[in-house]
C-alpha cells in the first residue's frame, strides 16, 4: 500500500508540474506582442506583415501564434489521444501533451543544430509523427517549415532547400537521403540531415537517425527554447509551402502564424468540427503533407479541436487507404478528386460482377438516394419510406466497406470533380462536399457545407473573408479574387510574382475564373491561363469539356483540350489502365471496367497497345459516340471537339503529366506530343461542322 501511494504521490506531483510548466508559457505568449506591420505583403524571410484585423465578427479574433494554440489545446485536451501510427499489428499513439513535448524537444534539437532565425527545415517523406513533429518543432525553434515533395528528383530538392536557405533537412529515408547526398555540397546554409524512418546505412558527418537527434538538444535550456517562442509574433512567417511549378520556377508561399491559427480556427467552426471533449473527432493522415490542403487538415484543424490523426500505410494511394480506413473509420475524410474517382471505378467493377437480383437492388436504392440528396440541397429534408428502406439494404454497408461508417464530413478539393462522381456517391448517400482555396489562402476560401450546398458548387465563402469577382463578362463571369486574414504574405524573394498575385487594394488573384448564383454559391468555370483563345477569337475553358468527356465515355481516365491560338478544338486522350503499385507508372493493363466495357461493344482488347494496333473499331466507334454527345451540348460552334487521339499511355505523377494533386500540367503534355498535336492541324482549313457542311478538314 505504501509503494502504490508513493508512486500516486510521485505522479500527482509530475502532473501538477507538468501543468506549471505548460500554464507558464501560456501566460508568457499570452501577452500581446506588438505588431508593427504596415503592409498586406511582403517578401523578405523575417517580414512583419499587416493583419486583415476587423472591428466585428471572426475577424476581429485576438491573433495567435502556432505555440499559443498548441498550449490552449494541450491545457484543454492533454490527456487525448492526438497522434497514431502502426507499427506490425498495433497503433503506437501520443497523447497532445506527448505530442506537445515532442515538438518542444525537436525544437531544441534544431536550436543545437545551428537553426537560424527564419531559415528552412526542409521535410522531404510519407506522413508520420516524425513529419509533424519536425514541422511543428521547426516552427517553436524560430524556423521555416518547408515540406517537400517525395516525388521530387534532386534538382528540384535543391531549389526548394536553397531557395528556403535550408539549414537541416529531414528526410524519410535511405531513397531520400540519396537525393540529398547529391546536392549537399551545393547547400551552402545545410548544417545537419536527419532521417526518420530505418537506420542510417552509412555513418556520415552530421547525419543524424531520429532517436539521436531528439537527444541532440538535451543541453539546450527550455528558458533558452521560452525566450525564442516568446520572440515569435503572429504576423510573422512560420511555414513556407511551395507550388508545384507547372508554369515556372516553384514559388515559395509565405505563410504566418495567423494564417494558420486563425484559418484553421474558422474552418474548423465552419465545418462544425467537435472538440474532443464533446466527441472526438478522427482523420487519416495520407494526402501529401507538402501541400496545404493535408497540412491544415491533418496538422492544424486537428490541434485546433483536439482531433486524433491516425497515419496510413505509405502505399496508400497503392490500395492499403481503404483497409486503414475500415480500421479507424474516420469522423471526417478528405479526398482529392482522383482518390474519390478510383473508390468509384472499383465499385463499378464490383457491382458488375454481381448478381442480377443485387444490381437491380442497387441500381433501385442509387436512384431513390440521388434524388433524396438533390431534394435535400434544395430545402426538402424528409427521409421518405424508401429512402428508409434503401438505406438499410445498400447505404450503410456500402458505407460500412468504405470504412465511413462514422464519417459525417467527406470532402474534395484541390482541383476539379466531376458532376459524375459527386453524383455516383450522392446517390449512395454520401455526399461529398467541396471546398475550393489555394496555398495562398492558407488552404479553404469557400466551403461546401451540409446545410448548404449546391451540385457542382465549391461552397459559399468562409466567415471573415470576401470573395471578388474581377471585371465580369456578360455572364457575370470574372477572376476569383480573395480576402481575409487566410491571404498569405507574399512570395519569398519574389517581389514581381507577389504584386501580379496581390493587387494594390490587397486582393489576392487566383487566376480562376468563376461565377456566384443569387445564393451566394461560387462556381468555377476554369482558369485564366488555361483558357484556350481560338484563331477565330473565342474564349473557351477547357475543363469543362474535359469533365463532359469523362462523363460520357467512362472509360476515359484524363482528357486534355487543344486548341489555342487554332481553327478548332480537338483533344489528347487516355484509357483507364492498372498502374505499377512500387513506381505508380501506368501499365499496358486496361482496368476491369475498361475490359467489361470493350467485351459488352464487342472488343476483345485487354490493352491500350490492342486498342491502338488494331485501331479497334468498336472502341473508336464508342468513343466518336461520346464525342458527338458532347459536341451537342456545345454552347458554341467553336467549343466543339473536332479530333481526337488515344495516347499510349495514361497520365501520371512520375510520368510529369500530373502536378502533385493530380492536376494536368499542360505546358508540359504539350511538350511531350508535338507530333500528335500537330497532325491535329495539318492541312487544317476550317472543320466541317453542321454549321458549316462545305467547310474541309
Amino acid at each position: 500500500g505504501v509503494r502504490e501511494l508513493v508512486e500516486g504521490l510521485a505522479l500527482g506531483l509530475a502532473t501538477l508540474g507538468y501543468l506549471t510548466h505548460v500554464c507558464s508559457h501560456r501566460v508568457s505568449q499570452d501577452v500581446p506582442q506588438p505588431l508593427v506591420g504596415s503592409r498586406l505583403c511582403g517578401t523578405q524571410r523575417d517580414f512583419e506583415v499587416k493583419l486583415r484585423m476587423e472591428s466585428s465578427g471572426l475577424a476581429a479574433d485576438p491573433p495567435i501564434t502556432v505555440h499559443q494554440m498548441f498550449v490552449e489545446t494541450v491545457t484543454k485536451y492533454g490527456d487525448y489521444m492526438a497522434l497514431a501510427s502502426k507499427q506490425g499489428d498495433q497503433w503506437k499513439k501520443l497523447t497532445f501533451k506527448q505530442y506537445y513535448d515532442e515538438c518542444r524537444n525537436a525544437a531544441k534539437s534544431f536550436v543545437k543544430l545551428g537553426l537560424e532565425r527564419f531559415h528552412g527545415v526542409g521535410i522531404l517523406g510519407f506522413n508520420s509523427p516524425e513529419w509533424f513533429i519536425a514541422d511543428i518543432g521547426a516552427i517553436l525553434a524560430g524556423g521555416l517549415a518547408v515540406g517537400i515533395y517525395t516525388t521530387n528528383s534532386p534538382e528540384a530538392c535543391h531549389y526548394v532547400a536553397e531557395n528556403s536557405e535550408a539549414n537541416i533537412l529531414v528526410v524519410e529515408n535511405n531513397k531520400q537521403l540519396q537525393k540529398i547526398l547529391q546536392i549537399q555540397d551545393q547547400l551552402p546554409h545545410l548544417k545537419a540531415i536527419v532521417q526518420y524512418k530505418d537506420e542510417v546505412k552509412e555513418k556520415r558527418p552530421n547525419v543524424y537517425t531520429w532517436a539521436d537527434f531528439m537527444q541532440v538538444g538535451r543541453s539546450v535550456s527550455d528558458s533558452e527554447l521560452d525566450e525564442i517562442i516568446a520572440s515569435q509574433k503572429p504576423n510573422q512567417c512560420c511555414t513556407l509551402v511551395y507550388t508545384s511549378g507547372t508554369t515556372g520556377k516553384p514559388k515559395g508561399v509565405m505563410l504566418s502564424h495567423d494564417n494558420l491559427t486563425w484559418t484553421a480556427g474558422v474552418a474548423g467552426n465552419t465545418v462544425n468540427l467537435r472538440a474532443a471533449t464533446d466527441s472526438q473527432e478522427s482523420v487519416i493522415s495520407y494526402l501529401p503533407l507538402s501541400h496545404i490542403a493535408a497540412q491544415m487538415i491533418d496538422i492544424w484543424l486537428s490541434i485546433k479541436c483536439g482531433g486524433a490523426t491516425y497515419f496510413a500505410q505509405p502505399d496508400a494511394l497503392k490500395g492499403s487507404l481503404v483497409n486503414t480506413m475500415r480500421e479507424v473509420r474516420p469522423t471526417a475524410f478528405m479526398g482529392v478528386p482522383r482518390v474519390w474517382e478510383k473508390m468509384q471505378e472499383k465499385m463499378k467493377t464490383v457491382g458488375a460482377k454481381s448478381s442480377t437480383v443485387r444490381r437491380k437492388v442497387a441500381s433501385w436504392a442509387k436512384d431513390v438516394g440521388l434524388q433524396t440528396n438533390l431534394n435535400r440541397m434544395n430545402g426538402n429534408m424528409s427521409q421518405p419510406l424508401n429512402f428508409r428502406v434503401a438505406k438499410k439494404l445498400v447505404f450503410k454497408r456500402v458505407r460500412k466497406a468504405l470504412g465511413l461508417s462514422r464519417c459525417t464530413k467527406c470532402y474534395t478539393g484541390a482541383a476539379p470533380i466531376t458532376k459524375d462522381t459527386i453524383e455516383f456517391f450522392l446517390s449512395l448517400n454520401i455526399p461529398v462536399y467541396e471546398l475550393y482555396g489555394m496555398s495562398e489562402s492558407s488552404g479553404p476560401h469557400t466551403i461546401s457545407v451540409p446545410e448548404s450546398c449546391r451540385l457542382s458548387s465549391c461552397g459559399k465563402v468562409m466567415p471573415g473573408c470576401k470573395t471578388l469577382i474581377y471585371k465580369p463578362d456578360s455572364d457575370s463571369c470574372g477572376e476569383i479574387c480573395f480576402w481575409g486574414r487566410h491571404v498569405f504574405m507574399g512570395y519569398l524573394n519574389m517581389e514581381d510574382k507577389t504584386e501580379e498575385s496581390i493587387d494594390e487594394e490587397g486582393w489576392l488573384h487566383s487566376g480562376d475564373l468563376g461565377k456566384h448564383d443569387e445564393d451566394g454559391f461560387l462556381y468555377i468555370t476554369g482558369r485564366i491561363k488555361e483558357l484556350i483563345i481560338t484563331a477565330g477569337g473565342e474564349n473557351i475553358p477547357p475543363v469543362p469539356i474535359e469533365d463532359a468527356i469523362k462523363e460520357q465515355i467512362s472509360v476515359i481516365s484524363n482528357a486534355m483540350v487543344i486548341g489555342d491560338k487554332r481553327k478548332f478544338l480537338s483533344v489528347l486522350l487516355t484509357l483507364k489502365c492498372n498502374v505499377n503499385s512500387d513506381t505508380g507508372d501506368p501499365l499496358d493493363d486496361l482496368t476491369p471496367e475498361v475490359t467489361q466495357f470493350c467485351k459488352r461493344i464487342g472488343s476483345k482488347a485487354t490493352k491500350v497497345s490492342e486498342i491502338l494496333a488494331s485501331k479497334d473499331r468498336d472502341v473508336f466507334n464508342a468513343i466518336q459516340e461520346g464525342i458527338n454527345r458532347v459536341n451537342e451540348k456545345a454552347t458554341s460552334n467553336a467549343q466543339r471537339i473536332q479530333k481526337w487521339i488515344i495516347l499510349e499511355k495514361d497520365f501520371s505523377i512520375p510520368g510529369g503529366e500530373l502536378g502533385p494533386t493530380m492536376k494536368l500540367k499542360r505546358p508540359v503534355i504539350m511538350k511531350m506530343y508535338p507530333d500528335q498535336i500537330d497532325d491535329f492541324y495539318k492541312d487544317a482549313i476550317t472543320p466541317t461542322t453542321p454549321d458549316n457542311p462545305l467547310a474541309t478538314k
